[in-house]
């Protein structure tokens, strides 16, 4: 991720189950830091949790593993040109209109009403980081993640860390 910031490439092929930074929050630094930069995310995964946070996060197309090498170049020649690729699974999951792109059925489950940076702080609760590592890798200070853990206890009826973790892992918000 430092090295596309530095270098501000046209196109940044991410994986999505990448070591040490959340992947979705590589796409956010990205392209908050290089807004030319234009994002592909390549995934085994095609939750609708993850397809949700690739678009928040401005990603310019989602494919997934199980396609063919030729697909992954059309993604990245398509996105090149300035346009939008999405794998067919994902497609068939998304509504494209004058607003972008978004999910064809919210959700209207307990996580659906966490924030992107809530769900940040979940995702590296369930990884098992202390509060001052999140603050750390977040660039936030130690009250702030406090904050959002507080919220994220209020929000989801959850009372303390370790069950925050175990409803991450058990709804799939835990992985990237």
């Amino acid at each position: 991720m430092a090295i596309a910031v530095r270098e501000k490439p046209h196109i940044v092929l991410i994986d999505i189950d990448m070591p040490g930074l959340l992947a979705f929050d590589a796409v956010r630094t990205i392209r908050t830091r290089s807004p030319n930069t234009r994002v592909v995310v390549l995934s085994g995964f095609f939750h609708d949790r993850y397809i949700e946070d690739a678009l928040a996060a401005e990603a310019s197309g989602y494919i997934t593993k199980g396609e063919p090498a030729d697909a992954v170049v059309k993604a990245v020649r398509t996105v090149a040109a300035g346009g939008v690729y999405f794998s067919p699974e994902v497609q068939a999951r998304i509504v494209v209109d004058s607003n972008g792109a978004r999910l064809a059925a919210a959700g209207t489950t307990r996580a659906s009403t966490l924030t992107a940076r809530e769900l940040e702080v979940l995702r590296y609760i369930a990884r098992g980081l202390s509060k001052k590592d999140i603050a750390g890798i977040m660039h936030l200070s130690v009250k702030t993640v406090d904050n959002h853990s507080t919220s994220l206890m209020t929000k989801l009826n959850i009372h303390d860390r370790v069950e925050l973790a175990r409803y991450a892992i058990r709804e799939g918000l835990a992985e990237p």
